[in-house]
């Protein structure tokens, strides 16, 4: 299966952007890149020490993101971003206007055990009720598909592949 959407894989922190991300991209034969590593060195600076990102924060990120997604116009790729408010995937689509949303969503119990769980990371717990507070979920306009995240990454990247395959037939 391969595309030529550019999709950005979206979601609260700890919801396996990042896992799955790079196993979907591999599902549809497109590149990936890792929204967290478009991030200025300020920012992962403010995260680590806890302290939730202000809008004026996330604009030059997601620039960034939108420059590499406008980049893969008609090419394909996957990207992780949170995107987490509607104001957010606007940018974005500004300057990719073809993105395609996969909204990773499940059980705020769930997704807090995983965080739990991961090494290395800079996002911390304490953040994820400020994440689920911030959230605006795809409205009706937006093109993108909601897929849930209990089960495997393989699970759950087949599934975001199948609903992405649905969506365009």
């Amino acid at each position: 299966m391969s595309t030529t959407h550019v999709v950005v894989v979206m979601g609260v922190a700890g919801t396996g952007k990042t896992t799955v991300g790079p196993l979907l991209a591999a599902r549809l034969g497109v590149p990936y890149a890792e929204g967290d590593d478009f991030h200025p060195q300020a920012n992962i600076a403010k995260m680590s020490a806890g302290t939730p990102l202000t809008d004026d924060d996330r604009w030059p990120w997601l620039d960034a993101i939108g420059e590499w997604a406008h980049g893969r116009a008609g090419l394909g790729g996957v990207v992780s971003s949170s995107a987490l408010k509607r104001s957010y995937r606007d940018r974005l689509r500004a300057a990719a206007p073809g993105l395609v949303f996969v909204h990773l969503t499940g059980d705020r119990a769930l997704i807090e055990e995983r965080m739990t769980q991961r090494k290395g990371h800079f996002m911390p717990t304490a953040l994820l009720d400020s994440q689920f507070a911030t959230l605006q979920p795809l409205g009706a306009d937006e093109a993108g598909v909601d897929v849930d995240v209990a089960g495997t990454p393989a699970e759950i990247a087949e599934r975001a592949a199948a609903a992405l395959a649905a969506r365009d037939h």
